[in-house]
């Protein structure tokens, strides 16, 4: 009875088994199917599934056939699809010479930007190894021209040799200082900003808070007060009475439309991050921008960097990495300044030869008390310092500038002997009156004369 049963059971369990077989290959076509329809991790891991069980089935060849099968429509369907779009696979790769303004990474590599576009982070900008960067000792902010090609794995544009660096050969290049190891002395060559008759604002400047190669300068500005036009007319002056001098101006958080009349009224090169830009773009270009002119004026050339606004900046740094945990009066972190105050500082003329002048603006009267904080901490940094006044400018009077509060450190150095008394005897003669009338009379009496010489000559045979 047990042998016939175990007779019995022998072919009915093969049968039963070659059904479930049968049955389990089926189901493996239903899964690879699936699989191939999704192509995601799901599928993956029921391939997984299917041949373990294929090879406990007696199918495992099947088993895992599919297996495989799932892992390679995984890939062709997942991965293929995020390959396809590389963040730069609609840029056309620039071979040949190449022209820009290197940018370090802290990790020791760089990158070629665009004067042209705000030395913004571009996807066709060229990448610089860390090889070369460290084999001819290159500095940031330097311009660089050289030989591209095409990077690796699809990537960008790659530096493959230089040909000059700020105009030098390598060889001269190697011979410049670095900006730390060169003297600083006071500024003692005057950056006359007087162009003719008009406009007046450049003269009445010339006279009470005479610039020299080298200055430190702060315009005090409150709302509405003519900074912008006074950036213009000093841009002006500079690019025509010393075409020599290298003129940047830097904007920094401004509306967009300010940064497009400054580009089309000023005769130099306009940097901007409009408040349309992110804060790390603030602070990439800012610095970029400080880098660049040290990198000339080490290099023997005379910068000038109009800066709108200082406190601007300090508010784009204290965002970026204000997060100490301390703060200041005005929700300023302790730390926040460190940077732009050393950009501030870097202004100055070299006893070698070279200079770097920055002329910012500090904004106050705007209801924020960050602002004042700010103000105050840079009010002692500089050696010139041009305050605007608010009444004048409600009142229309032009240039609306407090002939009080406004100066120049050791102007002696400045001005010629003649000149310099001259513009003592009007002051003497100007801080009696507030103001108001003081800038009145000022302006009227200058329009009398076509040269602050003749006026001067005028003031020292009456007073």
């Amino acid at each position: 009875m047990s042998a016939d049963g175990a007779g019995d059971g022998s072919p009915a369990t093969e049968t039963g088994g070659g059904a479930d077989s049968g049955q389990e290959k089926t189901g493996n076509r239903r899964r690879r199917r699936r699989r191939r329809r999704r192509g995601g991790a799901a599928g993956a891991n029921a391939a997984g599934e299917s041949g373990s069980s294929g090879g406990s089935g007696g199918s495992g060849g099947s088993g895992g056939s599919g297996g495989n099968n799932g892992r390679r429509g995984n890939r062709s369907s997942g991965n293929r699809s995020r390959r396809a779009k590389p963040a730069n696979a609609n840029v056309e790769v620039v071979t040949g010479t190449l022209e820009g303004i290197l940018e370090l990474h802290p990790k020791g590599y760089g990158f070629l930007r665009d004067r042209l576009k705000d030395y913004g982070a571009q996807d066709s900008d060229a990448f610089v190894s860390s090889s070369i960067i460290e084999k001819h000792r290159l500095r940031e902010g330097v311009l660089i021209r050289g030989e591209v090609g095409p990077g690796t794995k699809g990537q960008g544009p790659r530096l493959k040799s230089i040909e000059a660096i700020d105009g030098c050969a390598l060889e001269d290049y190697q011979e410049i200082k670095h900006f730390d190891e060169l003297t600083a002395i006071s500024p003692d060559r005057r950056i006359c900003l007087e162009t003719g008759p008009k406009p007046v604002t450049m003269r009445v400047m010339d006279l009470l808070t005479p610039v020299g190669m080298g200055q430190r300068a702060l315009i005090v500005a409150p709302p509405r007060t003519g900074k912008t036009m006074l950036l213009q007319d000093i841009a002006n002056a500079v690019s025509i009475n010393h075409p020599d001098v290298h003129l940047i101006v830097l904007l920094v958080d401004e509306r967009p439309e300010e940064v497009t009349e400054m580009r089309r009224s000023v005769n130099g090169e306009v940097v901007a991050s409009s408040m349309d830009r992110d804060v790390e773009n603030h602070v990439r270009v800012s610095q970029l921008v400080i880098e660049r002119g040290k990198r000339l004026a080490e290099a023997g050339k005379d910068v000038f960097i109009l800066l709108d606004s200082i406190t601007r900046v300090a508010r784009t740094f204290n965002k970026w990495g204000g997060n100490t945990g301390r703060t200041m009066t005005g929700g300023l972190d302790v730390k926040s300044l460190d940077i732009p105050k050393k950009m501030f500082g870097t202004a100055r003329q070299f006893d070698e030869g070279g200079s770097l002048t920055i002329c910012g603006t500090a904004l106050i009267d705007t209801g924020s008390r960050m602002d004042e904080v700010i103000f105050q901490e840079f009010k002692g940094t500089g050696n010139m310092e041009l305050v605007l006044n608010r009444d004048l400018a409600d009142r229309r009077i032009w240039p609306a500038i407090d002939i009080g509060k406004s100066g120049t450190r050791h102007e002696e150095k400045l001005l010629d002997p003649d000149a310099l008394d001259g513009t003592i005897m009007l002051r003497r003669s100007l801080i009696s009156l507030n103001s108001i009338e003081a800038m009145e009379q000022l302006t009227r009496t200058l329009e009398r004369f076509p040269t602050n010489a003749e006026f001067l000559t005028k003031i020292r045979s009456i007073l």
